[in-house]
């Protein structure tokens, strides 16, 4: 019987022992999802038709002996809290979310003392002793309430305990724990019911002292027998992990003393290929998963692949591992679930919780919402198209609303459908509310799916998951009024949330095997994929979830660490045992999210390395292409051509020279192609909008003295107004953006205080005897330019911030909110001025200098910037500089120079011959 599957020699011998009782015979297995291999097996031994036997799980089999219904850990936790309310004082009793925070672990202990028979009473007295030792020094007079009720907790332990195991087999329900003491209880009844019964016990290794107990007697009574699957490889050996149980169970049953330990088996010495590959990242072992799978199914194209297991140590390999999967695959079972995490359903109520406890939270009076929680749920997917808000959405976004009343979203949404009256009713009326109209909503978004669609099918599939959680929470709020605030609610809702996994369709038995590690129990395969295996993944770190100390653990035999690990090398020695081709892989990053040293189980194969064993050790690395980026390179077509005369004709700007110049791609982009970016709320005012807003405010201000000398006394009177005209702006320009507190109140600050230091400069250049005569303020100017080299006349067309008179020089004015120095506005020579980014400025200042100069009648002309983060420095002229002579006044010489280099750059923007292509910064 060689390499023969486990549950293949399981029904081998339920049809050559059994075969007249299989009726009346049960067989026992660790989980649920074998049965249907064992059927297969089954099938596979008879010719004719057969009754099945029963196949059940063990904890199906505990429960049929306790006749107790299991409950699930939150109505648990639900009815924990009743009776942690019925036994403790009134003024010690804590919140829910407190309580919640102890009740899970130590429910996990009083567990724990159930399933292994010990005495409760005892187990919790010993804690209470041990807190008491530790506290032994302190004097009576110095013990604070604090401490005081910290003792006090350890000495209710054993009336939590007790009060809770009455009050739920009141109920009828329990938790694992609970129904297996009960179970061992009932055994001798049990017993005498099932005369005409037969169990028969399969593929077990880990028991706890219940089940012990019961399957003992069962086979003590002769009602039952158990067959182990034992590799001699790790029962001979004292020291391996993978026997520590059944080298226990064979040398401390009583059965064994008189009769064989069956079986045990010699697979795991046998020949196999065992290929160790380390790669970096989750998404490496997917790829090199979906690689493995490839070459199996070239090397026999015909086979099926149902002898093939991928073994996920982690779940989020799954989701890249499907994309990675050959489109060969075909047949394929997945035994997970796919997460919660990344249900669109559950992001949505997710979101929805975020947005109305973030309200509550804030101003439940006012319900102020913020606006990227409002437009997170109105752009999810499953709202945006059936809640008709897009010019909600845009008016947020043009507005600037950064906090929103509740009164507010109505009132801008006039025609609100019932998609959206859900989503934005206000979380008011208590948990029970909450639940009832997310469940409404749920219900309205199911029914705006279609069944005709496959991709809406699978949605519902999805929102189905979530709408079973929210009526399972409603049920459980039903009974327990009292726990009734919304926080608690959401901390509920994200631990129950876990648990709305949504199954893949699959035919189990054909096809490629995913599935975790506990699925893969009982169960052989030919070819075996783990991934994941590094520490803390395979194995699982350690983790002490448990009031109770290590050292009274092992003093009272409850299991530690140790036996956890011992079962996960089990498992992994089990899926290897049969395996004739076996491929584990590792992530070889130490740090990150998801990094670890490798397995200590490979370096266990390593060091303890069969003869049979061909073991190999790779390391993959993504090849790096030599190139990371190939720059756009878009040729002109004949629609770009007449998109270019069409620009020449309405006129080319300063910027848009300037944009070619940083990357001609951008300026394809934004000019020919004309995409503008998506408009979104401005939380914090960003720079550009800084500068609009100094801009305009020095505008209003100076716009009474065109064509005006100004005096000292209109400079005195522009402070009075700075204040009012700074807020106006803000007003016109940020519209309902929040300006009084935060980085926005600095920003104003910041407006104001460059205006008023602009003015300053002003006045003082006026006392100084300055005559400034304003000339233009914000003003359009445009001219042509024609010239034999380019095809077409190309009109120069920009915005002048302000052109002034002087001490009769005119001077053509650019603003700049950012810093620039004298440096960016001087040059020393005028090849290749249009071919760096760093002249932008010239290029700009000396464009607006072409379209005054016919203008500026025969007056010498400067041009330049003011930079309000360099006021000191007051005007910064352009100005060529020839060795030690500098040149401020824009002559016809200095024209005459830049309209050269200016045509070459037109001309290269205008040839149909030269593409647009990609600068890489």
């Amino acid at each position: 019987m060689i390499n023969t599957s486990f549950l293949d020699k399981i029904a081998h011998v339920l049809i050559k022992d059994y075969s007249d009782k299989l009726s009346n015979t049960i067989v026992v297995l660790p989980n649920k999802r074998a049965k249907i291999f064992l059927i297969e097996a089954l099938k596979k031994q008879v010719s004719s038709n057969v009754l099945s036997p029963e196949i059940i799980s063990i904890e199906d089999f505990i429960q049929d002996i306790a006749a107790i219904r299991t409950v699930d850990p939150i109505e648990l936790l639900f009815e924990f809290y009743e009776v942690y309310l019925s036994v403790t004082e009134n003024s010690s009793q804590q919140s829910f979310e407190l309580f919640a925070n102890w009740a899970k672990m130590l429910l996990q202990d009083f567990n724990e003392i159930d399933r292994y028979l010990l005495d409760p009473t005892h187990v919790l007295s010993y804690l209470k002793d041990i807190e008491d030792i530790k506290k032994w020094g302190i004097e009576v007079e110095n013990k604070t309430q604090l401490l005081e009720n910290y003792i006090d907790f350890w000495k209710l332990l054993p009336n939590y305990y007790q009060s809770l195991y009455a009050h739920l087999l009141k109920k009828g329900i329990g938790y694992q724990g609970l129904i297996y003491r009960q179970a061992v209880e009932n055994l001798i009844h049990f017993s005498k019911t099932i005369t005409d019964k037969h169990y028969v016990f399969a593929g077990f290794n880990a028991l706890n002292a219940s089940e012990e107990k019961i399957i003992q007697h069962l086979i003590a009574a002769d009602q039952a027998k158990i067959y182990w699957d034992a590799d001699q490889t790790f029962l001979n050996d004292p020291y391996h992990d993978a026997g520590l149980f059944l080298r226990r169970f064979k040398a401390n049953w009583k059965h064994y003393k008189s009769n064989p330990f069956e079986w045990i088996v010699n697979d795991f010495s046998e020949t196999k290929n065992i290929q160790v590959i380390g790669t970096p990242k989750t998404i490496g072992q997917a790829k090199i998963t979906g690689s493995i799978i490839e070459k199996i199914i070239n090397k026999n194209p015909s086979a099926s692949l149902d002898k093939v297991a991928v073994v996920l140590g982690e779940e989020n390999v799954l989701v890249p591992l499907l994309y990675s999967l050959p489109s060969t695959v075909g047949a394929l079972n997945i035994t997970m679930g796919y997460s919660s995490k990344n249900n669109p359903a559950q992001i949505l109520i997710a979101k929805l919780f975020k947005m109305h406890t973030n309200a509550l939270s804030r101003n439940a009076k006012n319900y102020v919402l913020y606006y990227k929680d409002v437009l997170d749920i109105l752009t999810h997917p499953l709202v945006e198209p059936y809640a008709k808000t897009s010019g909600l959405v845009t008016i947020i976004n043009q507005n600037n609303y950064t906090f929103i009343t509740h009164q507010k979203v109505m009132e801008l949404n006039p025609e609100p459908t019932d998609l959206f009256l859900l989503l934005f009713k206000k979380w008011e009326q208590g948990s029970i509310a909450v639940l009832d109209t997310i469940s409404g909503l749920l219900l309205t978004i199911k029914n705006n799916l279609s069944n005709d669609n496959e991709e809406e099918k699978i949605t519902k599939a999805f929102v189905f998951a979530i709408f079973k959680v929210i009526n399972k929470l409603i049920n459980y709020y039903s009974q327990h009024e009292h726990i009734d605030k919304i926080d608690t609610l959401h901390a509920i809702y994200k631990q129950v949330i876990d648990l709305a996994e949504v199954s893949f369709e699959g035919e189990p038995l054909n096809g490629l095997q995913i599935m975790g590690v506990l699925e893969s129990r009982v169960l052989d395969f030919d070819t075996v994929i783990v991934t994941s295996m590094n520490e803390g993944k395979f194995p699982a770190g350690k983790s002490q979830n448990s009031f109770i100390p290590y050292d009274v653990k092992r003093e009272l035999g409850l299991p530690t660490f140790k036996e956890k690990d011992a079962i996960y090398t089990y498992h992994f020695y089990h899926l290897l045992q049969r395996a004739k081709n076996i491929y584990l892989l590792y992530n070889t990053e130490s740090e990150g999210l998801d990094a670890g040293e490798k397995s200590r189980f490979i370096t266990q194969l390593e060091v303890e390395k069969q003869r049979n064993h061909n073991l190999t050790h790779e390391i993959y690395n993504a090849v790096l292409p030599e190139t990371a980026y190939t720059p756009m390179k878009i040729q002109k077509s004949e629609a770009v051509m007449t998109r270019l005369k069409e620009i020449a004709t309405v006129g080319f700007s300063p910027s848009a020279l300037t944009s070619y110049i940083r990357n001609p791609i951008q300026f394809y982009f934004q000019k020919i192609l004309r995409i503008r970016e998506v408009e979104e709320v401005e939380e914090n005012i960003a720079l550009n909008t800084l500068g609009t807003i100094i801009h305009e405010t020095l505008k209003v201000l100076y716009e009474p003295f065109i064509g005006k000398f100004i005096a000292e006394h209109d400079i005195q009177n522009c402070f009075k107004q700075i204040d009012a005209e700074v807020l106006k702006q803000f007003k016109a320009v940020y519209k309902e953006g929040d300006i009084k507190k935060g980085r926005n109140l600095l920003a104003f600050e910041v407006a104001k205080r460059n205006v008023s230091n602009f003015l300053k400069v002003e006045l003082e250049s006026i006392k100084a005897g300055d005559a400034i005569k304003i000339i233009a303020l914000e003003q359009t100017f445009e001219r042509t330019l024609t010239h034999p080299s380019l095809p077409f006349p190309v009109l120069i067309k920009g915005n002048v911030d302000r052109i002034e008179e002087r001490n009769g020089t005119i001077r053509i004015i650019d603003y700049k909110t950012g810093k620039v120095e004298k440096s960016s506005v001087t040059l020393k020579t005028w090849k290749g001025l249009t071919e760096e980014i760093k002249n932008d400025k010239i290029i700009q200042v000396l464009a607006y200098a072409f379209m005054y100069e016919k203008l500026a009648d025969s007056k010498p002309i400067e041009a330049g910037i003011i930079s309000f983060k360099n006021l000191k420095s007051g005007f910064l002229p352009f100005n060529f500089k020839e060795e030690k002579d500098s040149e401020y006044v824009i002559n016809d010489i200095i024209m005459a120079n830049y309209l050269e280099q200016i045509v070459l750059l037109l001309k290269e923007i205008l040839d149909e011959k030269v593409p647009f292509e990609e600068k890489i910064i």
